[in-house]
């Protein structure tokens, strides 16, 4: 339901090349010997999105287990775990999702016990906090869903325990992006994704579940309505959304819908749009262009989203023990450092941080001018030296999270009444 159109927000995990094997520290040792005598290969059921070859390499190099990927849309992620448990081996999804699979039985709670970097993993999803201050919990904060009462149960926890649903992949802050030379003065609030102003120069992200609450970031920022949760409306509040949405698309408001990366990048490239949803990666390449583009942060605040791994119940013996060694291995610092440089974050950032130059973490995870150019793990130059993040620092960007990607309990009506607003 999220990242589902190639290429997306992480296309740039994909087709990487061998430029990202040799980015940061030496090779990373002390895994298990024996995973090389018997070889052994998993089946990676996600989104092609989060599939890197660069990934698949380095694990092989590694550990010798061989990822087979199966990659699918998000509702087809959501559909084969309920379903299909025998039909994969590591579960790559969103946290969202949990709330429709967990209840099936057929994720199991990961031990934390077999999980060598479990304490420090970021306080963002065990506390829904950093450095000791709560950030928003509105939709589905993994916070909410991300601790079981047992292995095999069916309920969330409400405070810690040793079964863990899912391990955290890849997480990060959304907001909107801006073109700051044809807009000409500071954009500072959600709510000027709907002054007329810029009628005809917005475009809103056409993935209901997203798109509705990146137009109730909106709306609440204008002062029209205040959510309880913006993450899971009620029939009315829908209908109000609604509402607004296509009364500003009646009026011009709206130049586009669109649903693809390269769609967002083209439309602010060419300046048909000068303010609009976006995801972090499509403003870097429209900067790589040449075109100013900023990733503007709202005093109102993100829209986050988070991914993570988990395990069906029908995983035993030797798979389940590759498993947990391949998921030990993700937190083991390079697939961090190799996310963290394409600016998304890592579920254990002190193993990252060894895998990084001190320039790429002073400039992605602390917000300082970057010391020399900040390249991606293909070599290629994303920020010139001097360049600043967007945001500012992992601490103030997550900090500063209002609500995360969620799936409504009213669902169902919320996209058929997004769906008469794209037809209005």
């Amino acid at each position: 339901m999220t990242r589902d159109f190639k290429p997306t927000r992480r296309g740039l995990l994909q087709g990487a090349g061998a430029a990202g094997l040799a980015l940061g520290a030496g090779p990373i040792t002390g895994f298990p010997a024996v995973i090389a005598s018997e070889p052994v290969t998993l089946r990676y059921l996600g989104t092609a999105v989060n599939q890197s070859a660069d990934i698949a390499r380095k694990v092989k190099e590694d550990l010798g287990i061989t990822l087979e990927y199966i990659p699918v849309v998000t509702d087809e992620v959501t559909k084969r775990a309920v379903t299909q448990p025998n039909s994969f081996d590591i579960l790559d999804t969103e946290f969202f999702s949990l709330k429709k699979i967990i209840p099936s039985g057929n994720i199991v709670g990961m031990d934390a016990r077999r999980i060598k970097n479990a304490d420090k993993i970021t306080s963002v999803f065990t506390k829904g906090e950093i450095e000791g201050r709560k950030i928003g919990e509105q939709g589905t904060a993994p916070k909410k869903v991300f601790y079981l009462e047992g292995q095999t149960a069916k309920t969330f926890a409400g405070a810690p325990t040793e079964w863990i649903t899912l391990i955290p992949v890849t997480y990060n802050a959304d907001t909107l992006g801006i073109r700051p030379d044809l807009i000409k003065r500071p954009i500072e609030s959600w709510k000027e994704l709907f002054n007329p102003e810029f009628k005809g120069k917005a475009s809103i992200l056409n993935i209901p579940s997203i798109g509705i609450m990146d137009a109730a970031m909106a709306i609440e920022a204008a002062g029209e309505y205040t959510y309880p949760d913006k993450g899971n409306m009620t029939k009315a509040e829908i209908d109000r959304t609604i509402k607004v949405l296509i009364e500003a698309k009646r009026a011009g408001q709206f130049r586009a819908f669109w649903q693809d990366f390269n769609e967002s990048v083209n439309l602010m490239a060419s300046g048909e749009t000068v303010i609009q949803s976006m995801w972090s990666p499509a403003v870097t390449k429209v900067r790589s262009q040449g075109v100013p583009c900023i990733y503007q942060p709202m005093k109102e605040g993100y829209r986050a989203w988070a991914t993570g791994f988990g395990l069906p119940k029908t995983l035993t013996g030797r798979k389940l023990d590759a498993a947990y060694d391949f998921v030990n291995w993700f937190l083991s610092g390079w697939a961090g450092a190799h996310l963290n440089r394409q600016g998304y974050y890592s579920a254990v950032l002190d193993t990252a941080k060894t895998q990084m130059e001190p320039y790429e973490w002073a400039y992605w995870m602390e917000g300082k001018p970057a010391e020399k150019d900040i390249k991606g793990p293909d070599g290629s130059v994303l920020e010139k030296a001097g360049a600043v993040r967007d945001g500012g620092s992992f601490e103030q960007r997550m900090g500063a999270v209002a609500c995360w990607n969620a799936v409504m309990d009213e669902n169902t009506y919320m996209v058929r009444k997004w769906n008469e607003f794209i037809a209005a």
